[in-house]
């Protein structure tokens, strides 16, 4: 299942100011990526996976097989 930013953030036991201060991002900036209403720079989601200490593939897209199984119970 794809997790949200948020939730590897509260996962991690971070609140939104300490996270985005460890990353170098003003607070709203991370709030703003937590709503997807802004794109971030693959170095600052590098940034994110890594102070969350999720895979960055899983935080943005899922498990692989997840993905898989998912494409596979499409109807033909």
């Amino acid at each position: 299942m794809k997790m949200t930013l948020s939730a590897a953030r509260v996962n991690s036991g971070y609140t939104i100011k300490e996270a985005s201060s460890l990353i170098g991002v003003h607070w709203q900036t991370l709030s703003s990526w937590e709503r997807d209403s802004s794109r971030l720079t693959v170095k600052e989601a590098d940034a994110l996976s890594k102070l969350y200490h999720v895979n960055m593939d899983d935080l943005f897209f899922g498990p692989k097989n997840e993905f898989i199984r998912k494409i596979r119970e499409q109807p033909a």
